[in-house]
């Protein structure tokens, strides 16, 4: 075989192993999911932000096929339609505040539409939502304010992971979650308690095969941005739950539950949606988190 063949018969080779994502020559070491994290709020328990005293913390999780596909062309879409051109970063807050690259938001015209077409994307979008949200006025009253909510969430959210990744049969397979960076103390902290839960500090005693991976804001990731989008409005649900919400609508939708894709939007506290601390079941008894447990709930 000539030299020109050889490459050619390499290149359809590594073409082929590209469109099935790893299956030729990593077939038994990637699962087939993916994990984009972000958070809503601060872990401060000392001075506790008196207009929205949680902290959320969000994992999207997608078929790698469905978000290469249909996700990422979505947002690109979307952002050319917008603003023509997709370096923008979509950011719950500078979108919230109006500012930045979101200051035509002040038009009426331009946000409805702007608003009504990323609902749309939500609702289009196929992805589990895992969340935990910690009342940190429940947290610091009952607990050393030495907790880290940031650290606790993680605990139960990798937990829920597991029981996902359970119940798809990939639980053996390396899945990796994406996080964004925050700073090189808080990433390292945080790699830490993340490496700490994964090597079996966590309440099933098991190794989790997850690997993390800090990402800058620049790096423009739709699916760090669309984590960026679910985490307020969970908490805002919490804590005004009679106040209209459409965006938690639509993601309650999207959260891991007990019934499966039949009962969508049913039965996910404890299980897509985990509240801590939890009430106690009575005088002296601890507060404590569930983890879910499998379901036929699927992307």
């Amino acid at each position: 075989m000539g030299v020109l063949q050889a490459r050619l018969k390499r290149a359809f080779h590594v073409r082929g192993v590209l469109a099935g994502y790893g299956v030729t020559m990593e077939k038994n070491k990637f699962s087939d999911y993916v994990v984009y994290v972000d958070e809503s709020g601060d872990h401060n328990l000392v001075s506790i932000d008196r207009d929205y005293p949680v902290f959320v913390l969000a994992f999207c999780i997608f078929h790698k096929r469905h978000y290469a596909e249909a996700i990422v062309p979505a947002v690109e879409k979307f952002k050319f339609g917008h603003f023509g051109h997709d370096a923008v970063v979509l950011h719950e807050r500078e979108i919230r505040q109006q500012k930045g690259s979101f200051k035509s938001l002040t038009d009426r015209l331009f946000r409805d539409r702007f608003m009504g077409d990323l609902t749309t994307i939500l609702e289009q979008a196929n992805f589990i939502l895992l969340a935990c949200l910690i009342d940190k006025n429940q947290l610091a009253k009952n607990h050393s304010v030495a907790n880290n909510p940031y650290h606790l969430a993680l605990g139960v959210c990798l937990e829920q992971l597991w029981a996902f990744l359970v119940e798809k049969q990939q639980e053996q397979l390396l899945t990796h979650v994406l996080v964004e960076c925050r700073g090189k103390q808080e990433d390292a902290e945080l790699e830490l308690e993340f490496r700490r839960v994964c090597d079996g500090q966590n309440s099933k005693n098991l190794k989790f095969p997850f690997d993390i991976q800090f990402v800058d804001k620049k790096a423009n990731l739709p699916g760090l941005q669309m984590a960026d989008l679910v985490a307020r409005p969970i908490g805002v649900n919490h804590l005004r739950p009679k106040q209209e919400n459409r965006a938690f609508e639509v993601l309650k939708k999207k959260l891991f539950c007990k019934g499966g894709r039949k009962l969508l939007g049913v039965d996910y506290l404890d299980y897509g949606l985990v509240v801590l601390p939890k009430k106690a079941k009575g005088l002296g008894e601890p507060t404590e988190a569930t983890a879910p447990t499998g379901n036929p709930q699927s992307t």
